[in-house]
């Protein structure tokens, strides 16, 4: 990799988010939240109240020295520090986050003053250019070896959920999904701007983002909110699934949608926080794949069928027609 040049931003960034419900039985008040994510002691929670409640721990610095993976498979060291946080969404909604800033290092490793001295950076020893080491992360196997950003988050969300003040009673059952995305300056990836979004399993989805400059807090939050809406819309359609609705006609699915109508329904605000020069990105997943298109049509199949079941319209009511 060239060294990034004054005036141009990072080359490529690496990063992980990994979101879950929070393991408690109601919203977290903002003093327990405070609590919770005061990670770093002498460092304070940030907060927002608006367009929702939002509150993120200080950032947290993790040492490493590792090999980064490429799709060459050639050998490159990766030294430095990693910066992670966790964040909460209307005291419900639990996020990890980390991020690492890919520069150029030189030939040898250097003492830990000098990687101290640029947190959250970590600098190539060996040859590796930014769109194979973007490339290598997205397909990066297995943690646990290279940067293992996935382990770091899966650590801190569950370090988080351990927090004393948790009574550990989820109003329902739902999975963690994890967002793995690179971001690479256009200019060295030879791309148009742009993001590629693809659903790699149940679990797992890959972000891979083409910039005209990369700002690493900009960027960061943006896959916050995309990992977030993602996980809603995840979350509601197992619920509904679960649920039996459509082939349930008793009062069942009433009671089994119930936590998505108190839990999940208002956290919908996509792009609320996103910066202005990535706010294109989100337009583009609105139109494809058409996350609150999704959204909306689950929502609307969640209130017509509570409102059928209001005035008694349902099957048993209608067998004779």
């Amino acid at each position: 990799m060239r060294p990034d040049r004054p005036g141009e931003g990072p080359a490529l960034l690496l990063g992980e988010v990994r979101t879950g419900l929070l393991q408690h039985s109601v919203e977290l008040p903002g003093a327990a939240t405070e609590k919770m994510l005061g990670l770093r002691h002498g460092e304070r929670v940030r907060s927002s109240q608006r367009p929702n409640v939002r509150a993120q721990s200080p950032d947290l610095l993790t040492g490493v020295d590792c090999p980064l993976a490429t799709t060459s498979h050639r050998a490159v060291r990766g030294v430095g520090t990693v910066l992670s946080h966790a964040v909460l969404t209307e005291g419900r909604v639990l996020q990890a986050s980390a991020l690492a800033r890919i520069a150029a290092g030189g030939d040898r490793r250097r003492p830990w003053g000098h990687y101290l001295a640029h947190p959250g950076t970590v600098e190539v020893i060996g040859r590796g250019e930014a769109a194979e080491l973007a490339a290598g992360h997205l397909a990066a196997a297995e943690p646990g070896t290279g940067l293992d950003l996935g382990g770091l988050t899966e650590r801190l969300l569950t370090e988080v959920q351990r927090e004393a003040g948790l009574d550990r009673r989820a109003p329902f059952r739902s999975r963690r999904t994890r967002l793995r995305w690179t971001a690479v300056r256009a200019d060295l990836a030879g791309e148009e701007p742009g993001g590629r979004l693809t659903v790699e399993d149940d679990t797992l989805r890959t972000l891979r983002l083409t910039l005209e400059s990369v700002d690493p807090v900009e960027v960061a939050a943006f896959c916050e909110d995309l990992a977030l809406h993602d996980w809603l819309l995840s979350t509601l359609g197992r619920l509904i699934e679960r649920s039996g609705l459509g082939s349930d006609p008793g009062p069942g699915p009433v009671q089994r949608l119930r936590p998505a109508v108190n839990h999940l329904m208002h956290l919908w605000m996509p792009g609320a926080r996103v910066a202005r020069p990535l706010a294109p990105l989100w337009e583009g997943l609105e139109t494809r794949p058409g996350f609150t298109r999704q959204w909306t049509a689950s929502v609307q199949r969640v209130r017509d069928h509570l409102a059928l079941q209001a005035v008694g319209l349902t099957a048993p009511t209608v067998r004779g027609d």
